[in-house]
């Protein structure tokens, strides 16, 4: 198998690979493309571009600036600052390698020689793969829901829905995130979140069609923890049914956005594979004082 290196890209013609690996990742809309030239300058100028290489082809790549983080908007900037990680892709010939969690883990290394203690992105909410990678796998948290980030997009993975985002924060230099890129904490499971009184607050079932639906009860949040349910595999919904994928967006939208008003935090994900069923649950914890430090 050809090793994979992963390292911050350099010069014209690994910018230009980046753009071709944009095209695979997100096709259908040029205009999205992030140009070679830009990511000179972003690599250039207290940014980050890393790839992932498989001899010298490009695999895999992430991309960010520095920005401010707008909690506190009355202070300095140099007070605020923070990295913005815009981009995250791997070929679709890479995907199931953890590529995405080395390249996360090679830019957390080189935003703690910068001196950055935050970096923040967007996606996503109901994409399973995402979240796990995030929340469960990084150590990143989110409090925070968006409507309609970007507008209507134009590629085909995120065309023809609301593009909601959750905007998550990942504090590099937290014990949080030592034990979760370290793999020093022993995972929590379904089980142990049950046993310790977590509150299903919707669930799914399976429609003739094989599909996961909304259930039509939803729970308001009471305890420390609680549950919500997405499907497992968003991209197969919208594409067999793109009125179900909108019920989905609709649902989870309220869930979340009442949620974080009353003050949780989604702090994991658990994504149970071995059943013939797989199911999808965020992990919302209520006063977690463990964010940042």
């Amino acid at each position: 198998m050809t090793k994979i290196i992963v390292r911050p890209l350099i010069g014209a013609a690994e910018m230009e690979q980046a753009e071709d690996l944009q095209r695979a990742v997100w096709p259908g809309s040029e205009t999205d493309i992030v140009p070679a030239h830009l990511l000179l300058t972003v690599a250039s100028s207290g940014g980050l571009v890393i790839g992932a290489l498989a001899d010298d082809r490009l695999v895999g790549y992430v991309m960010g600036f520095l920005g401010t983080d707008d909690e506190s908007p009355d202070r300095v900037a140099m007070a605020r600052l923070k990295h913005c990680s815009h981009q995250l892709g791997v070929h679709p010939d890479y995907r199931g390698r953890g590529l995405s969690f080395e390249l996360k883990r090679a830019q957390r290394d080189e935003l703690i020689r910068q001196g950055i203690r935050l970096a923040t992105w967007t996606f996503d909410p109901l994409m399973s793969v995402n979240a796990y990678v995030n929340l469960h796998r990084l150590g990143a948290v989110c409090r925070t829901y968006k409507r309609e980030v970007y507008g209507d997009m134009r590629d085909e993975l995120n065309r023809g829905l609301p593009s909601d985002r959750f905007q998550v924060d990942w504090w590099i230099t937290s014990n949080r995130v030592d034990s979760r890129i370290e793999g020093s904490r022993p995972p929590l499971d379904l089980a142990n979140y049950l046993s310790a009184g977590a509150q299903k607050l919707n669930s799914a079932g399976l429609s003739d069609d094989g599909l996961p639906r909304p259930g039509a009860e939803v729970e308001e949040p009471k305890g420390n923890l609680v549950l919500v349910e997405i499907p497992p595999d968003f991209l197969e919904v919208k594409r067999a049914d793109i009125g179900l994928a909108d019920e989905w967006r609709t649902l989870t939208r309220s869930i979340f956005e009442g949620a974080f008003e009353a003050g949780y935090v989604a702090t994991d994900f658990i994504y149970l594979k071995g059943e013939k069923y797989p199911r999808s649950y965020y992990v919302l914890s209520s006063g977690d004082s463990t964010l940042s430090g």
